[in-house]
């Protein structure tokens, strides 16, 4: 069985690299974008199993890229993580609402992400 691709899309490095880091030492396969085209593009070319998914990016936000992969019938089975620092209560009941499968708020535990993805979308490959 192949590994489970997770793309991570963030602007900062500071959080792509680590969190590349992790999902490689966990068994996945990461893949990276840095704005909301990239990540379009990214999503089209390698169909990711999981997405982590920042809201705030330079061109698009979160929510609209969350839109636009629900709006494509063969992106439906993706799982979405959003992983952002917009922690106010009104954000996390938007993200939900529009039917994120996590919300996420930065900084977050490693384990606790973890959890969620491997209860998403299974265990990466030993």
């Amino acid at each position: 069985m192949p590994s489970k691709t997770i793309l991570i899309v963030d602007d900062e490095l500071s959080i792509l690299v680590p969190l590349q880091f992790l999902m490689e030492k966990e068994g996945y396969v990461a893949k990276l974008a840095q704005s909301g085209k990239e990540a379009i593009e990214k999503i089209h070319d390698i169909r990711p199993d999981l997405i982590l998914l920042d809201i705030m990016l330079p061109d698009l936000d979160g929510y609209e890229i969350y839109q636009m992969i629900r709006n494509r019938r063969e992106w439906e089975s993706i799982r979405v993580i959003f992983l952002t620092a917009k922690n106010r209560d009104a954000d996390i009941a938007k993200g939900l609402a529009m039917g994120a499968d996590a919300y996420v708020t930065k900084p977050f535990s490693n384990t606790e992400l973890m959890e969620k993805i491997r209860k998403l979308i299974g265990p990466g490959e030993r």
